[in-house]
């Protein structure tokens, strides 16, 4: 049994209930035992002033890369949960492309084992869609479901063959979960290495057509329509891609879709200099491609931010653009890119980020959380928005360091995590670099 804690004082935001005003929470016994205004301290609890913080349901990453087993040089379920935390996320949901696939139940169990030894921010693992991610027969879904998976996805390589992305849909409806696709048309994109446009001319370098990324959102609406089962978006990147998915649900086609902070904030012109931080599948697109995105973003048609956090090695982003891995680290900026861009910019209120980042996220994949009612999980993060600093990467809990990020600065930070009542994030007193 520990300690009762109070945070005292905190603006309290919890979309679950539309409520936002000042207020106490108090949490005891890892749950959350009351909101209010003076709610009074219990004997021996701790108190903290969280006054001048945003107090909201702990933030939620429905797609991360975690890389353990395989290759924990560049990041383990332990750092990978530490650099979450650091983030404000309590929970993160751990993509099945490690070494060896995460694609049956002693895998699943290995990643739940890896997270409850850490103990640090929740790690919810995602099995693969099929054996060895290879696109040739399905995993048992039964079994990874029974073992803690929480959906299932082939992410990174896409499900090219429509039978078999038909039969997922209709097997993982079975089991109550969701399929999570890369929308990637693997014969158009064959090749390419940024967007393909006037960039991508410009620089050299063979494009990916947004047309790549949109067929495939045709296809898996189309399945999702046939069989009735629940197809979420993986990373939506094109205006092209909104549009589908927009006609979609005011079909009521059970479909969801995220999107990242790099894709929400970043064009292609960032590529500009072969800077391989940049280099991200899909890839950055045009800017009427970000403003479809926010414009989607704020009215639902895309459900919620994920980071798609994805280290690699600094020699293998080192290499000439052709040759560089995909992929950067997201989950310590995540939260200040969106506040950043997205509330400070005037497109999303407040609330509504805290609802695309924990309440929304956790209801999609049926998750523990979200949520500061009495009873809740005590999964909470305290976020201090006048904190202004400068993104620098040596200084992430996360193993990697590849960001394109690097250098900007950005406002609001986490300054106290908590997963289960249990704190395990809290920054030092001043406000950063």
């Amino acid at each position: 049994m520990t300690r009762p804690l109070l945070l005292q004082g905190g603006r309290v935001i919890d979309p679950s209930r539309d409520f936002d005003q000042t207020a106490d929470v108090l949490i005891q016994d890892g749950r959350i035992a009351g909101v209010g205004a003076s709610l009074g301290t219990p004997d021996g609890a701790e108190v903290r002033d969280v006054r001048g913080k945003v107090v909201a349901p702990g933030l939620v990453d429905v797609h991360v890369h975690l890389r353990e087993p395989g290759n924990e040089d560049v990041e383990t379920v332990a750092s990978g949960a530490r650099a979450a935390a650091a983030g404000g996320f309590s929970a993160v949901c751990a993509m099945p492309n490690t070494d060896p696939v995460t694609d049956n139940q002693a895998a699943v169990g290995f990643i739940v084992r890896q997270s409850v030894r850490a103990g640090l921010a929740r790690v919810y693992p995602i099995g693969a869609i099929s054996v060895g991610q290879r696109g040739e027969r399905l995993s048992e879904f039964g079994e990874m479901v029974g073992a803690g998976a929480v959906a299932v996805s082939d992410d990174g390589k896409p499900v090219a063959s429509s039978h078999l992305m038909r039969t997922a849909l209709e097997y993982a409806r079975t089991f109550g979960v969701p399929v999570a696709d890369h929308c990637e048309e693997p014969t158009l994109a064959a090749g390419g290495v940024m967007h393909e446009g006037l960039v991508s001319t410009r620089l050299g370098l063979k494009g990916i057509p947004a047309a790549a990324e949109e067929i495939m959102v045709a296809r898996d609406i189309l399945l999702a329509e046939l069989t009735g089962a629940h197809v979420h978006l993986c990373h939506m990147s094109t205006r092209g891609s909104v549009e589908l998915i927009r006609r979609a649900k005011q079909r009521g086609i059970r479909v969801t879709a995220e999107a990242t902070p790099h894709h929400l904030t970043l064009t292609d012109h960032a590529c500009d200099g072969y800077d391989t931080h940049a280099k991200m599948n899909p890839p950055l697109r045009e800017p009427a491609d970000v403003a479809a995105l926010r414009a989607a973003l704020k009215e639902g048609v895309i459900d919620c931010i994920a980071s798609d956090h994805a280290p690699h090695a600094y020699d293998a982003k080192e290499a000439a653009f052709d040759d560089a891995p995909f992929g950067i680290v997201g989950l310590e900026t995540a939260f200040a890119v969106a506040y950043t861009e997205l509330v400070a910019g005037g497109v999303l209120a407040l609330h509504e980020l805290v609802a695309r980042m924990s309440t929304v996220p956790v209801g999609l994949f049926r998750l523990p959380g979200g949520s500061l009612k009495p009873g809740a999980p005590a999964d909470v993060v305290a976020l201090d928005l006048t904190a202004r600093w400068t993104v620098d990467p040596v200084a992430f809990f996360s193993k990697s360091r590849n960001t394109p990020f690097a250098g900007r600065r950005v406002t609001g930070r986490a300054v106290l995590t908590l997963v289960g009542g249990k704190i395990v994030h809290e920054a030092e007193a001043h406000a950063g670099p």
